[in-house]
This record gives C-alpha cells, structure tokens and sequence, in this order.
C-alpha cells in the first residue's frame, strides 16, 4: 500500500493543472504516486461533485497514478484544524510516501494556502509516536516524509522556482488529464452547459498555462517544463552532478 510519491491537493483538477506532467513522468518511470484531494469542489461554478469525481478517476488513469483518494473537507473552508491534521497525517502513514507534491504558502485561492499548512503540520506530527492514528482499526506507525515540494499555481512562487523539471514527454499527457475534467475546463467537444465560464473554463486559459511551461523550459533549452518551490534546502553531494 506504500506510495512514493503523495500529491496533496485541495481540488480535483490542481494537481493535474500545476503538476500533471511531473506526475505522469514519475509514474512512466516506475514511481507508485497517491493522489489525495481534500476537497470534492463542490463549490465550483461548473460542474457537479459527482461529475469532478468521474472526471478525477479519468484524470488519474491517463497519469497512472496508483491511487486517488478525495477527502471529506468542506471547500471553500478548508482550515488547519486538529481534525484535518490527523486526517492527513492517516494519508502519510498509510501510503508512507518520501516525497510530499502540495500547494504553495501564498495563492489566489485561500483552500491552497490551507492546504500548504495542514501539509506541512501533518509532515512533522505524522513522525511522533504519542500522535496515534488508525486505520481500518489498526494503530499506525508513525512515518515523517523526506521533503515536502510546492508546486506553482497561478500566482508566482514565493522567491521564485527551485526546482524545473522537464516535462516535454509527458505533456500530452498532461494536457489530456486536464481537459478529462471537461466540465471545468475549455472542452466544448466533450462538455456543454449554459453554466457561467469561469477564469479556467475560458478558451484562453490553457494557452496560458502552455505559455507559462514553454517559459519555465526555455530556461533550460526544453519546450515544456513546471517549477517547483521545496521547503526543505536542496542538497546534492558533489557540483559534479551539474558538470
């Protein structure tokens, strides 16, 4: 039941649109990923919850992610509550992944900012053993991921990206994962309504967002690329690895 990687997301759709190609290029590399959405987006302008989860069981099969889990929290009202806390804490010890994938501190969207809180409060109380947690009726070990990694939503990241990550083979990829959620993204083949258009459901939106990669890999000399902001320093053993 282990997991490598665990993408903590507040909606359906943010990890496809900030991370969609660094997750397809993980999992083609043999990476187990969780996907564990806190919110069913019940909010969402367009759409229903039981729409945004067909879309997100699609979504997750085109990136071929392991799992995806869609929590119980109220969107729109997601808070850093002691409930929450151990609610996350239950998804790191069940999965045990090494790397947590989650929003930035600082967003348009107040669910993104509480999203980055409770990830980071539940990366270090989910390692104390006197925080006890259970699942299917069993106590769980305790487990502390290794780094905790933020992705870029539509604002800049806080001080700029540290980390680009090529993903020109699995852009496909991700594009096809975010138009599986038709009905929040410019899909007119696939979805129609006469629901209001929202900032992401607009034609222009997606070139925006291939504008944004194609900026991120050209400062590398790659067509497309996402960045990442750690919370953790980056360290590596040797410059040699940059020679």
């Amino acid at each position: 039941m282990s997991a490598d990687v665990l993408v903590l997301s507040a909606h359906p759709d943010d990890a496809e649109l900030c991370a969609g190609g660094t997750i397809a290029k993980l999992t083609s590399e043999g990476k187990r990923v969780v996907l564990v959405d806190c919110t069913a987006g019940e909010l969402g302008t367009r759409g229903t919850p039981q729409i945004r989860a067909e879309e997100a069981a699609h979504a997750a099969h085109i990136l071929g992610v392991h799992e995806r889990i869609i929590l119980s929290m109220p969107d729109g009202n997601i808070t850093d509550s002691q409930e929450n806390r151990l609610e996350v804490i239950r998804m790191y010890r069940r999965y045990k992944p090494s790397l947590i994938l989650t929003s930035p501190s600082i967003e348009r969207h107040p669910d993104h900012e509480a999203v980055h809180r409770l990830a980071r409060a539940a990366a270090f109380l989910s390692g104390l053993r006197h925080i006890t947690t259970t699942d299917d009726g069993v106590q769980q070990e305790t487990h502390r991921p290794k780094r905790i990694m933020c992705y870029q939503h539509q604002h800049d990241l806080p001080d700029g990206a540290d980390l680009l990550v090529d993903v020109s083979s699995t852009w496909d990829l991700k594009i096809a994962a975010i138009l599986a959620f038709a009905s929040q993204f410019h899909a007119p083949n696939t979805y129609t309504s006469d629901e209001p258009e929202t900032l992401i459901s607009r034609p222009a939106f997606l070139a925006e967002v291939e504008g944004r990669a194609r900026y991120y890999g050209s400062r590398f000399g790659v067509t497309f690329a996402e960045a990442f902001k750690s919370v953790e320093p980056l360290a590596v053993d040797s410059l040699s690895v940059f020679l």
